[in-house]
Protein backbone atom coordinates (compact mmCIF):
# COMPACT_ATOMS: atom_id res chain seq x y z
CA UNK A 1 0.00 0.00 0.00
CA UNK A 2 1.43 3.26 -0.82
CA UNK A 3 1.74 6.10 1.64
CA UNK A 4 1.33 9.86 1.43
CA UNK A 5 4.94 10.55 0.73
CA UNK A 6 5.11 7.21 -1.72
CA UNK A 7 2.09 9.62 -3.61
CA UNK A 8 4.05 12.65 -3.34
CA UNK A 9 7.39 10.99 -4.62
CA UNK A 10 5.70 9.63 -7.73
CA UNK A 11 4.09 12.98 -8.29
CA UNK A 12 7.25 14.75 -8.06
CA UNK A 13 8.64 12.44 -10.59
CA UNK A 14 6.07 12.48 -12.91
CA UNK A 15 6.37 16.71 -12.83
CA UNK A 16 10.33 16.22 -13.09
CA UNK A 17 9.90 13.56 -15.93
CA UNK A 18 7.88 16.21 -17.89
CA UNK A 19 10.12 18.81 -17.08
CA UNK A 20 12.80 17.00 -18.85
CA UNK A 21 11.17 16.59 -22.06
CA UNK A 22 10.75 20.52 -22.39
CA UNK A 23 14.11 20.44 -22.02
CA UNK A 24 15.24 19.86 -25.91
CA UNK A 25 17.31 21.06 -28.54
CA UNK A 26 17.69 20.15 -31.99
CA UNK A 27 21.06 18.32 -32.88
CA UNK A 28 21.91 18.85 -36.87
CA UNK A 29 22.15 15.62 -38.50
CA UNK A 30 21.91 15.16 -42.19
CA UNK A 31 19.88 17.80 -43.39
CA UNK A 32 17.01 17.41 -40.25
CA UNK A 33 16.91 18.34 -36.46
CA UNK A 34 17.24 15.30 -33.44
CA UNK A 35 16.21 16.23 -30.79
CA UNK A 36 18.03 15.61 -28.05
CA UNK A 37 16.18 16.06 -24.60
CA UNK A 38 16.44 15.47 -20.90
CA UNK A 39 13.52 12.84 -20.63
CA UNK A 40 16.31 9.86 -20.83
CA UNK A 41 17.92 11.35 -17.72
CA UNK A 42 14.83 12.13 -15.99
CA UNK A 43 13.80 9.00 -16.37
CA UNK A 44 16.59 7.02 -14.81
CA UNK A 45 16.96 9.53 -12.23
CA UNK A 46 13.64 8.80 -11.16
CA UNK A 47 13.85 4.72 -11.76
CA UNK A 48 17.07 5.01 -9.70
CA UNK A 49 15.78 7.11 -6.89
CA UNK A 50 12.19 5.71 -6.60
CA UNK A 51 13.18 2.35 -6.92
CA UNK A 52 11.76 -0.35 -9.72
CA UNK A 53 7.88 -0.39 -8.19
CA UNK A 54 7.35 3.69 -7.40
CA UNK A 55 9.85 4.61 -10.10
CA UNK A 56 7.77 2.01 -13.14
CA UNK A 57 4.64 3.72 -11.75
CA UNK A 58 5.68 7.39 -12.14
CA UNK A 59 6.79 6.53 -15.81
CA UNK A 60 3.92 4.60 -16.40
CA UNK A 61 1.40 7.36 -15.35
CA UNK A 62 4.05 9.68 -17.58
CA UNK A 63 3.35 7.53 -21.16
CA UNK A 64 -0.32 7.15 -19.96
CA UNK A 65 -0.41 11.12 -19.61
CA UNK A 66 1.18 11.57 -23.32
CA UNK A 67 -1.30 8.80 -24.49
CA UNK A 68 -3.78 10.54 -23.76
CA UNK A 69 -3.06 13.84 -25.14
CA UNK A 70 -1.00 15.77 -22.79
CA UNK A 71 1.56 17.48 -24.53
CA UNK A 72 4.47 15.98 -22.51
CA UNK A 73 6.48 14.07 -24.23
CA UNK A 74 9.83 16.16 -26.10
CA UNK A 75 8.88 18.97 -27.91
CA UNK A 76 5.06 18.39 -26.59
CA UNK A 77 4.44 15.95 -28.75
CA UNK A 78 1.22 13.39 -27.31
CA UNK A 79 -0.83 11.04 -28.53
CA UNK A 80 -1.12 7.17 -29.85
CA UNK A 81 1.19 8.13 -33.31
CA UNK A 82 4.23 9.18 -31.11
CA UNK A 83 3.95 5.86 -29.31
CA UNK A 84 3.44 4.39 -32.86
CA UNK A 85 6.16 6.40 -34.32
CA UNK A 86 9.87 6.57 -34.88
CA UNK A 87 9.86 7.99 -30.96
CA UNK A 88 7.88 5.08 -29.90
CA UNK A 89 10.60 2.61 -29.08
CA UNK A 90 12.17 4.93 -26.97
CA UNK A 91 9.34 5.94 -25.23
CA UNK A 92 8.81 1.78 -24.18
CA UNK A 93 12.35 1.74 -23.35
CA UNK A 94 11.60 4.31 -20.60
CA UNK A 95 9.84 1.77 -18.43
CA UNK A 96 12.70 -1.05 -19.03
CA UNK A 97 15.34 1.29 -18.41
CA UNK A 98 13.95 3.04 -15.30
CA UNK A 99 13.13 -0.66 -14.03
CA UNK A 100 16.14 -1.52 -14.46
CA UNK A 101 18.15 0.97 -12.82
CA UNK A 102 15.79 0.78 -10.05
CA UNK A 103 16.44 -2.59 -9.60
CA UNK A 104 20.10 -2.01 -9.54
CA UNK A 105 20.02 0.51 -7.03
CA UNK A 106 17.44 -2.03 -5.20
CA UNK A 107 20.73 -5.00 -5.07
CA UNK A 108 23.72 -2.56 -3.94
CA UNK A 109 24.42 -0.13 -6.71
CA UNK A 110 24.74 3.51 -5.91
CA UNK A 111 27.33 2.63 -3.22
CA UNK A 112 29.92 4.52 -5.51
CA UNK A 113 30.38 7.16 -8.64
CA UNK A 114 31.36 3.91 -10.60
CA UNK A 115 28.11 2.31 -9.38
CA UNK A 116 25.86 5.14 -10.57
CA UNK A 117 27.43 5.40 -13.79
CA UNK A 118 27.19 2.12 -14.59
CA UNK A 119 23.28 1.68 -13.47
CA UNK A 120 22.82 4.66 -15.51
CA UNK A 121 24.83 3.60 -19.02
CA UNK A 122 22.78 0.14 -18.51
CA UNK A 123 20.02 2.32 -18.36
CA UNK A 124 20.40 4.22 -21.42
CA UNK A 125 21.55 1.08 -23.49
CA UNK A 126 18.15 -0.47 -22.65
CA UNK A 127 16.32 2.41 -23.71
CA UNK A 128 18.35 2.60 -26.86
CA UNK A 129 17.72 -1.13 -27.38
CA UNK A 130 14.52 -0.72 -27.46
CA UNK A 131 14.65 2.87 -29.27
CA UNK A 132 16.35 0.91 -32.09
CA UNK A 133 14.29 -2.17 -32.09
CA UNK A 134 10.91 -0.07 -33.17
CA UNK A 135 13.26 1.79 -35.39
CA UNK A 136 13.80 -1.40 -37.44
CA UNK A 137 10.88 -2.30 -37.18
CA UNK A 138 9.84 0.87 -38.61
CA UNK A 139 12.49 1.52 -41.39
CA UNK A 140 15.22 -0.83 -41.81
CA UNK A 141 18.03 -1.54 -38.93
CA UNK A 142 20.82 0.82 -40.80
CA UNK A 143 18.44 3.61 -40.58
CA UNK A 144 17.66 3.00 -37.35
CA UNK A 145 21.74 3.14 -36.28
CA UNK A 146 22.03 6.12 -38.55
CA UNK A 147 18.70 8.12 -37.17
CA UNK A 148 18.61 6.55 -33.52
CA UNK A 149 21.82 6.01 -31.93
CA UNK A 150 24.96 7.43 -33.72
CA UNK A 151 23.35 11.24 -33.07
CA UNK A 152 22.54 10.58 -29.86
CA UNK A 153 25.54 8.71 -28.73
CA UNK A 154 27.96 12.22 -27.32
CA UNK A 155 24.89 13.48 -26.08
CA UNK A 156 24.45 9.87 -24.02
CA UNK A 157 27.42 9.74 -22.69
CA UNK A 158 27.10 13.24 -20.94
CA UNK A 159 23.54 12.21 -19.89
CA UNK A 160 24.79 9.32 -18.22
CA UNK A 161 27.93 11.21 -16.27
CA UNK A 162 25.13 13.68 -15.74
CA UNK A 163 22.93 11.11 -14.18
CA UNK A 164 25.31 9.58 -12.31
CA UNK A 165 26.43 13.22 -10.17
CA UNK A 166 22.92 13.66 -9.81
CA UNK A 167 21.93 10.37 -7.77
CA UNK A 168 25.36 10.05 -6.05
CA UNK A 169 24.59 13.67 -4.70
CA UNK A 170 21.71 12.27 -3.42
CA UNK A 171 21.36 10.90 0.44
CA UNK A 172 20.63 7.57 0.28
CA UNK A 173 18.53 7.79 3.10
CA UNK A 174 15.81 9.92 0.56
CA UNK A 175 15.69 6.48 -1.65
CA UNK A 176 11.95 5.55 -2.12
CA UNK A 177 13.03 1.94 -2.97
CA UNK A 178 13.98 -1.14 -0.54
CA UNK A 179 17.15 -0.28 1.51
CA UNK A 180 19.88 -2.81 0.28
CA UNK A 181 21.41 -4.87 2.25
CA UNK A 182 24.71 -3.76 3.62
CA UNK A 183 27.55 -5.88 2.93
CA UNK A 184 29.67 -6.66 6.31
CA UNK A 185 32.09 -8.83 5.57
CA UNK A 186 30.94 -11.24 8.71
CA UNK A 187 29.54 -14.15 7.87
CA UNK A 188 26.32 -15.17 9.57
CA UNK A 189 26.54 -18.59 11.72
CA UNK A 190 22.79 -18.86 11.24
CA UNK A 191 23.21 -19.52 6.92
Amino acid sequence: MMTNRDNLMVGLALIFISLGAMIAFDFPWKGGGIPITGQSLAVLVVGFVLGRKRGLLAIALYLILGLVGLPIFAKGASGIETLMGGSGGFLYGFLVGGYVCGALQENGYGQSFVDNLTAMAIGTAVILTCGIAQLSFLYGFEKALEYGVFPFWPGAIVKIILGAAIVYCIPKERYSGPTPPQYTGIISSEE
